[in-house]
């Protein structure tokens, strides 16, 4: 089981929070002139690496707020956590 240290409510259990897929995913720009090809793309085409992912979670038995989720998807540990609207810590970026 995942420890998970909400940035509003501090450490608890995975199952308290839900998954949100990836995150730092931006709606395109001009979306209503995209192919369906392009917008079928923006909706379903994720990234899936071996190493550090970038997620979103809800924490929907707290606080009921969002939040980023840097995880390792090899070994599921949890290297950052951080509020929705700020951007992953710098040393995780590739």
């Amino acid at each position: 089981m995942l420890l998970i240290t909400c940035p509003h409510c501090g450490p608890r259990d995975e199952i308290e929070f839900s998954y949100g897929g990836e995150a730092h995913i931006a709606r395109p720009v001009g979306s209503e002139t995209m192919t369906d090809a392009q917008w079928a793309d923006y909706l379903f085409m994720r990234k899936n690496p071996k190493g550090v992912h970038f997620e979103r979670w809800y924490h929907a038995r707290g606080c009921r707020r969002w939040l980023n989720v840097a995880r390792h998807t090899v070994t599921h540990e949890i290297l950052a956590v951080y509020r929705m609207g700020e951007q992953p810590p710098a040393s995780l970026k590739s």
